[in-house]
């Protein structure tokens, strides 16, 4: 049970870590001049454009506005809160044996 807990655990920090570098990428796409082959940000593009582009064709842009990202991160907020939420009910189970 422990190690449920654990993985658990280490997925929420690890989708927390992923909530930064959307954030990243969300603020760095309010520059239109950056030179996206520069291979940082090619990499935080190529790691945070599937998931935006799922939402992307959710909610189309509102007058040149992408708001999709907005969902994106509610849906991310959402599975953490559940995860967390999980993790502790499998850590308090297990205390109790």
């Amino acid at each position: 049970m422990e190690i449920l807990a654990t993985f658990l655990q280490v997925l929420t920090q690890t989708l927390e870590i992923y909530s930064l570098v959307l954030i990243i990428r969300v603020l760095l796409s309010w520059f239109p001049n950056l030179d996206w082959s520069n291979p940082v940000l090619s990499s935080i593009s190529s790691i945070t454009d599937p998931y935006l582009n799922a939402f992307r064709g959710i909610i189309p842009a509102i007058g040149g506005l992408d708001i999709s990202p907005i969902l994106a991160f509610i849906a991310l907020n959402l599975i953490q809160q559940v995860l967390g939420t999980a993790a502790l009910s499998v850590f308090s189970t297990a205390m109790n044996y």
